[in-house]
């Protein structure tokens, strides 16, 4: 089912031009992570427009921002589609992901500060119910942990998979590869590496998180392609 936008009639204003297109991307993300269009299909302007009811223009403003985002991605001179990530795709894209997430929390514990968004989400993940999705809190957690970090680069690498990763997340979550509990227990561990000034530990922890992901998820395509 596809989410719905709406738009209110104050929008008309100068304001509204803004935050119209915003509304659009936020309602375009949450169904392309819902699986709505589904990996490999074509998002065009026309698509886009007849589904929220918007005009071209911000149909097309949405669709740049979510290619520069890795939601989406476009060959020149074709529409933008959602990708489709293979065995192979996921398991360089974790790769990439524990790399860079591990480096930059190892660097965070030097600090032994734990970033108050950090906090935020991994409170905001233990109020959930075992059933509810967790997806946007842990892209939350992760998000805030390298952003938190001393570096001022890692933070820009990680932002160029994150589009990748929220679809990787995203998978993990629908089909509940991972429990929510398991990832809150990691979560808290990390933490607590973090606060201890244990980059080692934190640095391991981070990487154990993610790679455990990847395996569950490696082994899920597996198995509905009978392998």
């Amino acid at each position: 089912m596809w989410y719905c936008l709406t738009i209110m009639s104050t929008m008309d204003g100068a304001s509204g031009a803004a935050v119209l297109p915003d509304a659009v991307v936020a309602s375009l993300r949450a169904a392309i992570l819902a699986g709505e269009p589904a990996p490999g299909a074509a998002v065009t302007e026309a698509f886009v427009s007849e589904r929220f009811g918007v005009a071209r223009p911000t149909a097309r403003i949405a669709i740049d921002r979510l290619v520069t985002d890795g939601l989406l991605t476009r060959e020149p001179h074709h529409a933008a589609r959602v990708p489709r990530l293979d065995g192979e795709d996921l398991a360089d894209l974790f790769a990439a992901r524990a790399a860079v997430e591990s480096a930059a929390v190892g660097l965070l514990a030097g600090t032994g500060k734990v970033p108050d968004a950090a906090s935020a989400a991994h409170d905001a993940l233990r109020a959930l119910g075992p059933e509810a999705s967790y997806s946007a809190a842990d892209i939350a957690f992760h998000r805030s942990l390298v952003d938190g970090s001393p570096s001022a680069r890692l933070p820009r690498l990680h932002a160029q998979l994150m589009g990748e990763i929220e679809l990787a997340i995203a998978q993990v979550d629908a089909q509940r590869l991972r429990t929510t509990h398991e990832v809150v227990a990691e979560h808290g561990g990390i933490l607590e590496a973090v606060a201890a000034r244990d980059a080692e530990r934190a640095e391991r922890l981070t990487r154990a998180h993610i790679l455990a992901s990847r395996d569950r998820l490696l082994a899920h395509l597996d198995t509905l392609h009978g392998r």
